[in-house]
């Protein structure tokens, strides 16, 4: 005999379980169970991975593989090869002889594939779809009223029963139905029954709650209500999990199993024993522990918690099911019958393309799609397109072959339903991007205007996009601006139905630092004592706790001495860690997926089950996007771009300054002056391109033309970088280092990248006219396995070509090269190369339509930088550290960022002839709406005068103190004449006379209807009732004060700098400025070329100084720690690297002062450093060699005084012109004191108007000389 679990919750039963879905069936797998149910609390979640956890068994069954290979020969007509007998004693599914055996004999039978597919043989593990549903009887349906929610199990049994299930489970989900819960009624029970097994659940059902409150009745009126509706396919449940509860009426788990045996046996109902599975073995208990108080926000020494008694909610044995229920063996026996009646998996084989909508009556969607191209190829390439060719290829004959591949596999509708949502979303100014991915590499695409750059002048290929290979559905995916990326999702479900569209779920899971938190919480630790412990790891979003814990060769950064210390020395902390482990990577959550949207033929509802998001109110599918995509649906990604958005802000920043409209894709990309600001280096805020890494490659590059940037964009990556695939490009493109060419043959097809293998196109075009590859095999024999790091697979399968060879991908590549006139060694050199390059090579297709956003962003602030960077720190409103570095880089382009200004700002931030203003929506306790109703008020009734004119004439439940204090502090009445000081005193709500009380008792007589004499004769001068407004006192705060103040509300300095008043301080301990190292300089070689070359040489050790504004820890690979340290002064900021023999001697310099109990550093940390200046391509850092706390104050910021004595005698012109060539050759910002004495002893001193450096020995010994003995020189 055997037993079947039909009670199983996984993780996917949301802090409620502990068990992963894989592990559950592994074990149910090891026990030897034939089938397995999951049951997961009021959703389905877990079925998709349920599914493929249950068929990675089945399939990898020798008699499975048997089977599908006797299917594949008989549908291709290969030969079939009997296979050796099967061993006496061999497993069921190791009898592979047997199966070869039946197939051959239903095939010479019936020479139908079906009857072959019908023979599959039986499965290792069933798997059976159920939920656990939340029931409640008919008369609480209405939200608010009294409700008890009954567990209900219930169990597809086929095709009909899981389509009913999803509708039932989804309607239960609805916004209409679901209160806290999803919940089921007894109405959607009789409509939804059909093919759906009921088992009437655990303790929580409502047949053993009847019998707990003592009405054996009820009880026996619901078991007949659910045999009424589900016939024979009702089952009771028994379990024992030996608890007996004071609330349970007396009753145990044993005796309720008994009383329910005695009803079925009196009803011939039968009954199945069942186990409430919520963890995989018995020592889990503790886990699931935690997560219920994860779940319940309640910690494990709350009393009154819910918990599960006892430790026996585990997947047990048969033997152990059998033991606990030896005195019913039959309700064990029962579990194979409905094991018996569930046959039903999910199919992972056809495709649900919804038909386009918007056909004329009779026309099919191949010929609009046809009509749509021919228009758009008339429009692209003009009327005489069909003769037309470009790039080596004729424009008809490329549309041809992709129409004809795109029809024969049914995708006409898909393109059709791309189109027309991106031509709504154009028409309507909605921001698109040009194209993305392998998409742009179809000529039908850019017909469609679906991409915007030609995918034949660009040497694009379709076949990376969708081979005739290619059995999935195509993925367009789209970028839009993304502020207004769900207008075009709207539309999509207003033109297709509601009930038709469906965002998609995502699931969040436990991650290591959230583990640790959740762990100490839940256990009792303070806040700070899991904060302390989360700092300890690294940022690394892949990081596992278990990695940080042991040393790991494949990620040894992710490894913490700090927190494998903590976990052997504290006892404590080994607490939170060992809760942490156990919980780490379980579902935690659900959300909504940031752009995934599902579009189906029919209701959602038919293919996958719904919910509504309970955060945003939407309806999401149950299953996450992989899945859905992978069941042959509609996914499509509507992707939100900033990039597009920041475009459309500044297109309405330049309409708005200089009333000009400009099509960005009118750009011309030979424009001088976008290669001008690559070369400078001047990329902040540029798309792609801005990062110090890329800054720093793109100045060596020097690009002149698109199709570097292109290539640039496709070669930045860490594979290639590594691989020193960029530092050839770039010598090879400014002729520092030859090209390659393989064969002149070739030339061609990588001539545009100097013979660097960048694109995979390139390499697909090289088989194909080389090898003699099809596209199709180029694609999916060469590319993908490359791409993949599938080596092996190249040169140990063996394949069937359309060129009528049975050969592997190296054969097949070396025959055809030897056929097409290559020779071996050339054939080989190039494999060779594409072993050890291909892997790295990119979709050009992809990075050609991100290289057009790398032109336009780049032409957009050359043209126009202050409007374009007032876009850019638009789209970064509210992310502090984003603003703070655009606002750095801006100032050091010499755009200059200004403070918000009452009479100025917008709400965003704003370009105006001095610069870049600060918006009201930038300013923390302000916001969108408050600043929207500044501008209207001051669009209305003038600029406001000064602070008591903003506070009379606002609503004071919008402009509150709270808003005011933010805007003075923000420096935005500055302009009023006066100071932040005295404008605080005018609103302190510790002043019986401030402003603000005053100006709300106003408005609050003015709202009654009343009318003052105030309002009558306030403007009357001379009246008595107009309001006096102090004059401006000047007192202002401590300098400090107001820019801390400053700082809270706007996140960065604005006005000015902590470091300003410190020049001398940090010039005295340093030899350049942060901004100095990125200065080039021209200069003339011997034969008087003019070359440019950096102010600060690469390997110079330097000295720096400024303000520690980030400290990121690492571990090496040995396990030390070290550090990745920003540094910035007033002009910028720069990397600093130190490691871990350093790191030791400066930590606690770079930490600053650090609260005990949070582990947070306080106040600003001010360093001098000393190191080596690196320059890569991954941009400048210093190795530091020395980091010291440098110490700013008014005694360190003294400037020193050269004090020079002389006679009166030497005070002659030629004296004094020698005298200042001296100090003119040594600069810096020490003062020069001249005294001069007179024969009489009289003392003339006076100041000179120079500044010099005095701690310069050689300046000292040259004024020593000067002087001679007759004077001398002092610092002071």
């Amino acid at each position: 005999m055997a037993f079947v679990h039909l009670h199983n919750h996984s993780d996917f039963s949301i802090l409620d379980a502990a068990t992963r879905v894989s592990d559950m069936v592994e074990r149910a797998v090891e026990l030897g169970m034939p089938a397995l149910a999951l049951t997961d609390h009021g959703y389905m979640f877990g079925i998709p991975d349920f599914d493929m956890a249950c068929r990675s068994y089945n399939d990898a069954q020798k008699d499975m593989g048997q089977w599908r290979h006797d299917l594949e020969c008989f549908q291709k007509g290969w030969e079939l090869e009997e296979p050796a007998p099967d061993a006496p004693d061999a497993a069921p599914h190791d009898r592979v002889h047997a199966q070869w055996a039946s197939d051959v004999r239903v095939w010479n039978e019936t020479h139908d594939l079906e009857a072959v597919r019908a023979n599959r043989p039986s499965l290792l593990i069933k798997p059976i779809f159920g939920c656990e549903a939340y029931f409640i009887t008919d008369d609480c349906i209405e939200k608010g009223t009294r409700q008890h929610r009954y567990h209900l199990i219930l169990l597809a049994k086929n095709e009909t029963g899981y389509v009913n299930l999803m509708k039932m489970m989804s309607e239960a989900a609805s916004g209409d139905m679901f209160y806290y819960y999803p919940r089921t009624t007894l109405d959607m029970l009789r409509r939804y029954h059909e093919g759906i097994i009921c088992t009437s659940a655990c303790v929580s059902g409502i047949i053993p709650r009847m019998y707990f409150d003592g009405r054996p009745d009820e009880a026996r009126r619901w078991a007949l209500t659910y045999k009424e509706i589900f016939g024979d396919d009702f089952y009771l449940e028994v379990q024992d999990h030996g608890l007996a509860d004071p609330a349970w009426g007396g009753f145990t788990d044993r005796t309720l199993s008994e009383q329910i045996v005695r009803l079925g046996a009196e009803l011939g109902i039968k009954v199945v024993a069942t186990n409430d599975n919520h963890y995989l073995t018995r020592d889990d208990a503790p886990t699931q522990d935690v997560l219920s108080c994860i779940g319940t926000a309640s910690r494990l020494d709350d009393e009154n918690r819910k918990r599960m008694t006892g430790t026996e909610f585990y997947l047990k044995s048969e033997d152990e099911m059998r033991e606990l229920f030896s005195w019913a063996p039959e309700v064990v026996d029962n579990t194979l019958e409905v094991a018996e009646k569930c046959n039903y998996e999910l199919d992972w084989t056809h495709m649900y393309l919804p038909k386009f909508p918007d056909l004329e009556p009779g026309e099919t969607s191949e010929e609009r799609f046809r009509k749509e191209c021919e228009e758009g190829l008339a429009r692209r390439y003009g009327d005489d397109w069909r003769e037309l060719t470009v790039g080596g290829e004729n424009v008809r004959e490329r549309f041809e072959y992709e129409y004809k591949v795109i029809c024969e596999k049914g995708f006409a509708d898909y393109f059709l339903i791309v189109q027309e949502y991106v031509r709504w979303a154009k028409s309507n100014g909605i921001g698109v991007g040009p194209g993305r991915g392998s998409a742009a590499g179809a000529i039908v695409a850019y017909a469609m205007d679906i991409t915007t750059f030609d995918p034949l002048e660009n040497g694009l290929m379709f076949e990376r996009f969708l081979s005739p290979q290619r059995s999935e559905m195509p993925d367009i995916d789209m970028d839009f601006d993304d502020e207004r990326r769900l207008e075009v999702v709207e539309h999509v479900r207003q033109l297709y139905g509601p009930e038709r569209v469906c965002h998609v779920i995502t699931y969040s899971t436990i991650k290591a630092k959230q583990a640790i938190n959740d762990a100490a919480r839940v256990l009792g630790f303070p806040v700070w004592q899991g904060q302390k412990l989360s700092k300890m790891l690294t940022n690394d979003p892949k990081l596992t706790l278990g990695n940080a814990l042991h040393k790991s060769e494949k990620h040894p950064d992710q490894y913490s001495p700090d927190f494998e210390a903590a976990y052997n020395d504290d006892a404590d902390m080994r607490r939170i860690i060992d809760a942490a482990l156990s919980i780490e990577g379980l579902h935690r959550g659900e959300g909504v997926h940031a752009c995934a949207v599902l579009i189906t033929p029919t209701p959602v509802n038919d293919h996958v089950p719904t919910k509504v998001d309970t955060k945003g109110g939407v309806e999401i599918t149950q299953y996450e996007g992989h899945s859905v995509a992978d069941m042959g649906l509609l996914k499509m990604d509507f992707l939100g771009l900033r990039t597009l958005t920041v475009i459309s802000k500044a297109l309405a920043n330049i309409k708005a300054n200089y009333g000009i409209d400009i099509n960005v894709d009118e750009i011309p990309f030979d424009d001088p002056e976008i290669f001008r600001l690559m070369r400078e280096g001047r990329t902040a805020g540029v798309f792609q391109i801005e990062s110090a890494g890329m800054t720093s490659t793109i100045k060596n590059m020097r690009p002149t033309e698109y199709k570097q940037v292109v290539a640039l964009i496709a070669l930045y990556r860490p594979g290639p970088l590594g691989a020193g695939m960029v530092t050839s490009y770039i010598n090879r493109m400014n002729g520092r280092e030859e090209a390659v060419s393989y064969d002149p043959r070739l030339d061609d097809i990588l001539g545009e990248t100097y013979g660097t293998m960048v694109y995979q196109e390139q390499v697909m075009k090289i088989s194909m006219k080389m090898s003699g590859f099809s596209a199709g095999e180029s694609d999916s024999r060469i590319r993908k396995p490359v791409a993949k790091k599938k080596i092996k697979l190249l040169t140990s399968t063996v394949f069937h070509w359309d060129d009528g060879k049975d050969e592997t991908t190296y054969d097949h590549w070396m025959n055809g090269a030897v056929t097409n006139g290559y020779t071996k060694e050339i054939a080989q050199r190039i494999w060779d190369d594409v072993l050890e390059f291909a892997s790295y090579a990119f979709n050009k297709s992809h990075s050609a339509g991100y290289a057009i956003l790398v032109m336009q962003t780049a032409w957009l602030k050359a043209h126009y930088p202050k409007e374009y960077m007032a876009s850019v720190l638009t789209s970064y409103m509210g992310k502090t550290d984003k603003i703070v570095h655009y606002v750095t880089a801006y100032r050091h382009e010499g755009v200059a960022i200004l403070p918000p200004d009452i009479n100025e700002s917008g709400r965003d931030f704003t370009a105006v002839p001095e610069g870049v203003r600060f918006g009201f929506a930038g300013i923390r306790g302000v916001g969108e709406g408050v600043g929207e109703a500044i501008m209207e008020e001051r669009e209305k009734n003038g600029p406001f005068r000064n602070l008591h004119d903003f506070v009379d004439r606002m609503d004071t439940a919008q402009a509150n103190r709270r808003v005011v204090e933010a805007l003075i502090c923000s420096g935005a009445f500055d302009s009023t004449g006066y100071t932040r000081m005295q404008l605080m005193r005018f609103v302190d709500k510790t002043n019986p006379e401030n402003i603000i009380d005053a100006a709300t008792r106003r408005q609050k007589v003015r709202a009654s209807g009343q009318i003052s004499l105030f309002d009558l004769f306030g403007d009357v001068e001379g009246s008595g009732f107009e309001e006096e407004v102090p004059e401006p006192d000047g007192v202002e705060w401590d300098r400090s004060v107001k820019l801390a103040k400053e700082h809270e509300v706007l996140g960065l300095y604005v006005s000015d700098h902590p470091l300003r008043p410190y020049e001398y301080a940090l010039a005295k301990n340093r030899d350049y400025t942060v901004a100095d190292i990125e200065v080039a300089e021209e200069y003339a070689d011997a034969s008087g070329a003019v070359h440019e070359r950096f102010r600060v040489p690469e390997g110079k050790v330097i000295r720096l100084a400024g303000m520690v504004s980030a400290v990121q820890k690492k571990t090496t690979k040995n396990g030390d720690s070290m550090a990745i340290v920003t540094l910035e002064d007033m002009e910028g900021e720069v990397t600093l690297v130190v490691f871990p023999k350093l790191y030791k001697k400066c930590a606690a310099t770079l930490a600053g002062q650090v609260d005990e109990e949070t582990g947070e550093s306080a106040g600003d940390v001010f360093v001098k450093v000393e190191g080596k200046l690196e320059r890569s391509d991954r941009g400048n850092q210093i190795i530091c060699m020395a980091v010291e706390p440098l110490v700013l104050d008014e005694k360190s910021n003294r400037p020193k005084v050269l004090e020079v004595n002389i006679p009166a005698a030497l005070l002659t012109r030629p004296y004094m012109d020698s005298l200042g060539e001296v100090l003119g050759r040594y600069p810096g910002l020490d003062h020069v004191e001249l005294r001069v004495e007179a024969t009489s002893g009289d003392v003339m001193r006076m100041e000179l108007p120079c500044r010099i450096d005095a701690r310069n020995m050689v300046l000292l010994a040259e004024m020593t000389d000067l002087v001679g003995r007759q004077g001398k020189v002092l610092v002071a």
